[in-house]
């Protein structure tokens, strides 16, 4: 027998990365709302590796942090170790990774949402969901009823999830939690269309079991680089990494015992991540390696455990044994969780809007690896977005769309719903076109204004971000102004950095745009240079090497928001306009894209199909329905 528990106006289903930034962004925006979880004590696990961040990833978390999300504080709160990756490359790639405390940073998680405002949490399994009238119903396991008039679906990997050990397979959630077993087939009711994706996990093992003495040691970068712009006092780097090697002792265990893999011998049918791949399936596609490097990573600051990024795996327990002890520092290591792979249900995000609604079903929206990613920090982006805009419909308030020149998070989710997915999307900063102008460092000023604007960055934070970018337009003009007379300290210094002396005087933005000299290099010869926060220096040392790139992508931009103020009817029969291919009107049809660029970007549009939609748009638009 049900009963009625509650009225909410949000209902957040699932306690993970994404669950959390969507229900604290829509609290925060003035909706009752409610997170359900099916264990309390999992709010903000971390069931795969301990870290925030990395290359693309660091991006989306600085962006998140920008709009005025909780993972980048929270990372910056928990940090075991810092590095910023990708120094040897340019700026629009350099991302910062954080090694963290993950039970720490779940209890920090947990606490924020406990403490928010208009937000209530709950230890229950949602088992059922339907639309009733205006409102959507939820019956929980126990046989509650919380009625709500939006829902969130962030249920990561729990969602029908089943995991995989050799020959060993049993329904379960990751980090030995329960599955969400019920909720697949309500949703299949609905008519949702949902497909099975498959991840792993590498053992975790006891620390006094390595040897460390023969591993290269991998230190945190000095100083410390923090993930939010609002951080005060930098994290410290609190614990070293080791790095190690497979062999072609690992090789040959493992292709021994490759038959008894749950993914070759055909037990796993969903489709696993392209580019992270379990170790047995790295042997099996790169054959041509001798070797796979692999980081010990410690999981926090109060455990023995350690993590072996690198090393996911689904062979059985005494193969994990065989294998991981052919590597050097691991030959007597103890293994104190499993390698697992797990199997779980997602959604076909072609069928999401860019606010990540659900087309067909008003008030339902996705986040997270439930719209087919994979990833901590793909999912708090997606958890945010989502929040967001469930609160600004109810609200009455026009929604957050960002696009692709706007955000990382832009890119995402127009990838998402425009491209669809065959395996977990992984975000990298090779599916930016624009990313030179789309870098870390300057995250803040492209979006702490939108965050501004919703309502949740405060009148503190905004005073700071003010500060910084009045700081910054000051130092482009000093830089712009200021003459370096010819001197025997200047000369000198250019010539140690193999580049031309100078005969008459310079402007420093002039030196700072020749790619071998820094702000730090000529610290010397800059004698006027205020007392600036290190950021500011790079940022405007970033803007002034790459403007010329730079104003090229912004051309590039505006032709993109200009196409994408095109928009395309949401009832268009792409079957009756006439010059279209098939194909172009299969997929036009089953993405629905709003708008002309969305449309372009498209697999199986063509530059041709484009052209046709903007001459059936003219006709339409200047002289009513055209003719097919």
């Amino acid at each position: 027998m049900v009963y009625e528990a509650g009225k909410l106006d949000i209902a957040v289903i699932g306690a993970g990365h994404a669950g959390i930034e969507a229900a604290l962004a829509a609290a925060r925006l003035g909706c009752h709302t409610a997170v359900f979880t099916i264990n309390m004590d999992a709010v903000g696990n971390c069931p795969c590796n301990p870290s925030i961040g990395g290359t693309a990833k660091g991006h989306l978390v600085r962006e998140i942090d920008a709009l005025g999300g909780e993972m980048g504080k929270t990372a910056d709160a928990c940090t075991l170790q810092s590095r910023m990756l990708n120094l040897g490359k340019g700026p629009a790639v350099h991302s910062l990774r954080a090694q963290i405390d993950r039970n720490q940073y779940a209890r920090v998680m947990k606490h924020k949402l406990e403490l928010c405002p208009n937000l209530e949490m709950k230890q229950a399994e949602v088992v059922d969901i339907r639309r009733d009238a205006e409102e959507w119903v939820l019956t929980t396991r126990l046989g509650a009823q919380y009625g709500c008039r939006a829902v969130i679906l962030a249920t990561g990997t729990f969602l029908g999830g089943r995991i995989f050990v050799g020959d060993v397979s049993y329904d379960g959630g990751p980090d030995g939690m329960f599955p969400a077993t019920e909720l697949a087939g309500a949703l299949k009711r609905l008519g949702i269309a949902l497909r099975r994706f498959k991840t792993g996990t590498p053992a975790r093992v006891l620390r006094s079991s390595i040897d460390f003495s023969d591993l290269e040691v991998q230190y945190g970068d000095e100083p410390v680089t923090p993930f939010s712009f609002d951080t005060e006092t930098p994290p410290e780097n609190k614990c070293v990494c080791h790095v190690s090697w497979t062999n072609a002792r690992t090789k040959e265990v493992i292709l021994q015992n490759i038959h008894r893999s749950p993914l070759y011998g055909g037990m796993i049918e969903g489709v696993g991540p392209r580019y992270c791949p379990s170790i047995e399936d790295k042997i099996v596609r790169f054959s041509e390696k001798p070797r796979h490097q692999l980081f010990i990573e410690p999981c926090g600051a109060e455990t023995e455990e350690m993590y072996l990024q690198g090393m996911s795996s689904s062979l059985p327990e005494d193969v994990q044994i065989a294998f991981y002890r052919t590597i050097k520092g691991l030959e007597h290591v103890q293994i104190m969780r499993s390698a697992y792979a797990i199997e779980y249900d997602c959604c076909d995000p072609l069928q999401l809007t860019s606010t990540l609604e659900f087309r067909a079903f008003p008030g339902l929206y996705g986040a997270g690896q439930f719209n087919g990613s994979s990833g901590y920090e793909e999912a708090a982006a997606q958890g945010f977005v989502a929040g967001v805009n469930a609160a600004l419909k109810l609200l009455g308030r026009e929604p957050l769309i960002l696009d692709r020149a706007s955000s990382y998070i832009g890119t995402l989710i127009d990838d998402l719903i425009t491209k669809g997915v065959s395996d977990p999307y992984r975000m990298m900063t090779s599916r930016s076109e624009y990313r030179l102008v789309l870098r870390q460092d300057n995250a803040d000023e492209r979006l702490t204004p939108i965050g501004r604007r919703l309502g949740l960055i405060s009148d503190a934070r905004w005073a700071k971000f003010e500060k910084k970018q009045a700081q910054k337009a000051a130092e482009i003009q000093r830089a712009e102004k200021t003459v370096l007379p010819p001197s025997q300290a200047l000369n000198d210094i250019l010539v140690s950095r193999e580049t031309s002396p100078v005969t008459t005087g310079v402007r420093l933005a002039e030196l700072l745009r020749r790619p071998q000299l820094s702000y730090q290099n000529l610290a010397p010869v800059d004698s006027t240079r205020p007392d600036y926060p290190r950021e500011i220096f790079e940022s405007v040392e970033t803007a002034l090497k790459y403007e010329g790139y730079i104003k090229r992508q912004l051309q590039d931009i505006a032709e993109m928001r200009r196409l994408e103020k095109r928009l395309l009817p949401p009832d268009v029969d792409y079957t009756q306009i006439a010059g279209l291919r098939l194909e172009a009107r299969e997929k036009l049809s089953r993405v629905r894209p709003e708008n002309i660029g969305q449309a372009g970007r498209i697999s199986g549009v063509s530059p041709a199909d484009i052209s046709v939609l903007l001459i059936w748009l003219a006709a339409r638009d200047g002289h009513g329905e055209p003719q097919s």
